[in-house]
């Protein structure tokens, strides 16, 4: 299995492979090609071990990481906040008590309230149409 990685240019690349065995017998040289090519993997038994990567590269990669880690959080507390709101409960085991089909047509229905009705999006459609052709 290779790993890739992006190298300094930003290009992904395969991380070149070195056994542990050299990797603890030729550190230096390791650090070097993780320099050059942004990164190396070590494997043990022909299988990957480790990957040694750049600091920025780890930077990057932890940094990338939290800010998933907050988004999901507040996207997770928002949605705790709205299932606490009076009538939620109610509503949850309304809709967890429906049908698939009965469950179908009130998404179908709210998708209707929320946006512009069909036929105004169809008429909106068809004038669109008849300018480009004016």
């Amino acid at each position: 299995m290779s790993i890739r990685i992006r190298n300094a240019r930003g290009e992904f690349t395969e991380a070149v492979e070195v056994s542990a065995s050299d990797a603890k017998n030729s550190f230096g040289r390791i650090l070097e090609r993780v320099a050059k090519d942004g990164g190396v993997t070590i494997t043990r038994r022909h299988e990957p071990l480790a990957v040694v990567i750049p600091i920025e590269t780890y930077t990057r990669l932890a940094n990338a990481e939290a800010r998933l880690l907050d988004t999901l959080s507040d996207e997770f507390d928002a949605l705790l906040m709205r299932m606490q709101a009076p009538g939620a409960a109610k509503a949850m085991q309304t809709a967890f008590a429906m049908a698939p089909a009965e469950m179908g047509r009130a998404a179908v229905h709210m998708a209707d309230r929320d946006g512009p009705p069909r036929r105004a999006k169809a008429a909106s459609r068809r004038k669109r149409v008849v300018k480009r052709h004016a």
